[in-house]
């Protein structure tokens, strides 16, 4: 059996926030959860001939605002999905919860129906950055939303935090993260706030703070992350000890993975090479795409493609892969495709010298963007 992992997107939210350039669509008059649903179980039914003999390792429901949806409809899409391919024992279960859309009820829910894994959308404690963020919760909200998950039995879940948000100042940063950790995640994502083509904040340009400033956050951030025995694993990912989320390690690694739902993207690697799949972004043409057995867009990698995308994911893993990491997940000779890139990156001094791991010097890691323009 071949590990793969699957991503659901969920395309709907209360109300679309001001810096999010993912597709989602802000409920306008209530949501079919049936027929989406239905979809979904299509969608992955006309792709799964792309890939045999796999076993689902993960699952991230994202969005959108996949907590708008009742339990019993995510209950039903896990059990139909098993019914059409095997789940490993451990699979990790992802659901992306909104604080404004949970209540303890719905969390309980969550859990009886297989999620075993939670990211919630926090992105500050404070009033008037929820505010300018267009976030539907407050801070209580928040706290409860992280309160109500753990009376529900979620021993593992993730916190977002932003930072270098319109007028933030270092304490307020600091002060939240402080309130997150009183919350005791097992992960904890911190961003930074980018200002995204298509978007509110593209239109209206908020004053951010300057490059000093954040990165005084971010290193702020970071050491007392460190103190209180979170480490940062990628390059906005920090988790305790053995709480890595193994799906975006599946992504890092340039592993295979399944998408389905409005918008979803997917990689997979066939028997007649790499392909990566995309659905439309509208619901209602996604739904009926999927409800004629169309729509389904695939583009095949070639090298350029797979070099630039494999160096794209895996050196922002701190660790670093294997450098065999490549020919399994590419198919592509590591001397002729990758190796006279690598040696230019590490006499540039972006790449450790070592044979056998692909891996960031500290300099690489702070030039991120440098380092991976090497490799287009």
């Amino acid at each position: 059996m071949k590990p793969v992992g699957l991503y659901i997107h969920f395309p709907w939210c209360v109300q679309k926030c001001p810096y999010c350039d993912f597709n989602s669509h802000a409920i306008q008059s209530g949501i079919d959860e049936g027929r989406y649903i239905q979809a979904l179980l299509n969608d992955f039914d006309q792709q799964q001939a792309l890939l045999s003999d796999t076993e689902i390792k993960t699952v991230f429901m994202g969005g959108g605002t996949p907590s708008v949806f009742s339990p019993q409809s995510i209950q039903t899409l896990l059990n139909e999905l098993k019914q059409r391919v095997d789940f490993a024992c451990d699979a990790e279960i992802t659901l992306e919860a909104n604080p404004g859309t949970t209540d303890q009820e719905k969390f309980d829910g969550f859990l009886e129906a297989g999620i075993n894994r939670l990211s919630i959308g926090v992105q500050s404690f404070q009033p008037a950055h929820l505010k300018k963020l267009g976030r539907i919760h407050s801070p209580n909200e928040a706290v409860n939303a992280a309160t109500h998950a753990k009376k529900s039995g979620f021993d593992n879940f993730n916190l977002d935090l932003m930072y270098a948000l319109p007028n933030q100042t270092l304490e307020e940063a600091l002060s939240d993260l402080e309130r997150a950790l009183e919350l005791k995640p097992t992960h904890l994502s911190h961003y930074q706030l980018t200002i995204e083509p298509n978007t509110e904040f593209w239109m209206t340009q908020p004053e951010l703070p300057d490059d000093d400033l954040a990165w005084d956050m971010l290193d702020a951030v970071q050491a007392r992350l460190l103190e209180s025995g979170f480490n940062q694993y990628e390059v906005s990912a920090y988790a305790q000890a053995g709480r890595a989320s193994k799906h975006n390690l599946n992504y890092w690694t340039y592993g295979d993975f399944y998408g389905i739902g409005a918008g979803a993207h997917g990689k997979m690697q066939t028997e007649s090479g790499t392909v990566r799949t995309r659905r439309a972004n509208s619901p209602e043409r996604y739904m009926s795409d999927v409800e004629q057995n169309k729509g389904l867009m695939q583009t095949d990698l070639g090298e350029k493609d797979l070099v630039f995308e494999f160096m794209l994911n895996t050196v922002r893993l701190k660790s670093g892969v294997p450098i065999e990491r490549f020919n399994e997940t590419t198919g592509l000779d590591i001397e002729t495709h990758l190796r006279p890139r690598l040696q230019k990156a590490i006499e540039k001094g972006l790449l450790k010298n070592d044979p056998t791991q692909i891996q960031s010097t500290p300099m690489g890691w702070n030039f991120m963007n440098n380092l991976q323009q090497l490799f287009i």
